[in-house]
């Protein structure tokens, strides 16, 4: 069972049946979660079944488009493990996921792809040739513009779907994965699977260029610690847990400002209508002040998750995420975990912008400017004299008969310069 929510639109109602059995917990309870869209992935003779192709329709589309338009894009998936996240992101041969899919799409001018996974907090190129190449690990710095980004990691250049493809199976082959007790091949890494392309458009008589970056994240899954398992498992498994367990952090502090900002904006305008002597010092105690709340720290730096992740989580990207769980009764509290992650991320609201030429876009601000100036000239002149027609008549006139008897003074020269002695 796949549930999609996403902070960057308007969520319908959902409801779901979160009912426990007695086996797990004698208590009744009904919890409702709202949610965009609810699939059912379980069997496929059920004819609420909801296929690879149906998924795509709904979210990777919406993906392509925003990134068409300019914009950064994520799409993440999260839950326990086998819960479908993996099928969901990747797929397999038989039944691609969201990555292949959307790979398989007009390539435009210089695509650019690169492949990492994030494996005991440590940055592995998954695309770098060599045994040793693939086990450097490299080093995450942010510039003071860009962001976040990955020192030395490979970016390769693109001109088809089948190119992208064979990039993105040679990546996932070099993926760590391991036995665990719920999956056989489960994803010991967070995986990132970059697309980065340069649209050239043409926009009123001016070339312009935007920037647009897909950040399609395939999770680890979270799962408890088994003293039964070896060295390595229970590392990886630590390791896993605290990047989700700090990505839950962060998503918990950026809805909690979001709705901090949005409170603070609607007592704003109700200051604004009516008398805002009182309630507008109630906003500046809110907003500021020592006794006032104020907007929480984001620890993006805790892990390297969340610092390669800042601006898709809480900056400039449009932002959907894939919450899968399982539709086990023995997995209830992990796919309550899940439903309550969930729900605090679509709380969240991104302030995501077109990633444009600077100069491209300063010029056409300053058209814009220059028009309205012009605009604004002539209502003025058209307030100074009422029958503009007119007086255009006239000035037109006035600069025919000049211009005539200019002419008629040039051919009086020529004429008297051409006079027989």
């Amino acid at each position: 069972q796949r549930l999609i929510g996403s902070p960057v639109l308007d969520f319908s109602s959902a409801v779901l049946d979160g009912r426990t059995e007695g086996a797990v917990d004698s208590r009744e309870k009904l919890l409702e979660f709202c949610f965009d869209y609810c699939y059912w992935s379980v069997d496929r003779a059920d004819p609420h079944y909801a296929s690879q192709e149906e998924v795509f329709q709904d979210l990777g589309v919406s993906v392509l488009s925003g990134a068409s338009e300019g914009y950064n894009v994520c799409l993440f998936a999260y839950g326990q493990t086998g819960s479908g996240k993996t099928y969901t992101m990747m797929g397999t041969p038989d039944s691609m996921g969201l990555t292949p899919r959307i790979c398989q799409v007009r390539w435009l001018i210089n695509t650019q792809l690169s492949f990492l996974e994030i494996y005991n907090e440590r940055v592995r190129d998954l695309l770098k040739g060599g045994e040793q190449k693939k086990k450097a690990t490299l080093r995450v710095r942010e510039h003071p513009e860009k962001g976040p980004y990955v020192q030395d990691l490979s970016s390769h250049v693109v001109s088809d779907c089948k190119q992208a493809i064979d990039l993105l199976e040679e990546g996932i082959a070099n993926r760590i994965t391991a036995a665990t007790h719920n999956h056989d091949a489960s994803s010991r890494s967070h995986a990132i699977f970059t697309i980065q392309y340069t649209q050239a458009i043409l926009e009123n008589n001016l070339p312009s260029e935007t920037v647009s970056k897909i950040n399609l994240v395939d999770l680890a899954g979270s799962e408890r610690a088994d003293p039964h398992y070896c060295r390595d498992r229970l590392t990886e498994g630590s390791n896993i847990n605290k990047s989700l367990v700090t990505l839950g952090i962060v998503i918990s502090a950026l809805a909690q400002n979001s709705q901090m900002s949005s409170s603070c904006q609607s007592i704003n305008s109700v200051a604004s209508e009516g008398d805002g002597s009182t309630v507008g010092s109630h906003s500046s105690s809110l907003s500021g002040g020592g006794g006032g709340r104020r907007h929480c720290f984001i620890p993006y730096r805790d892990s390297v998750l969340t610092w390669l992740l800042k601006d898709s989580l809480g900056g400039n990207s449009k932002t959907i995420m894939i919450a899968t769980v399982s539709p086990s009764a023995s997995s209830y509290n992990e796919t309550l975990s899940t439903l309550r992650y969930a729900a605090h991320a679509r709380n969240i609201v991104n302030k995501p912008r077109v990633n444009e030429d600077a100069n491209v876009r300063l010029i056409r601000e300053l058209r814009e400017e220059i028009d309205r100036l012009k605009s604004m000239l002539l209502s003025f002149e058209m307030q100074r004299n009422p029958s503009p027609s007119l007086s255009d008549e006239r000035d037109g006139n006035l600069s025919e008969i000049v211009l005539q008897n200019e002419l008629k003074v040039t051919q009086g020269r020529h004429t008297c310069l051409h006079l027989p002695v």
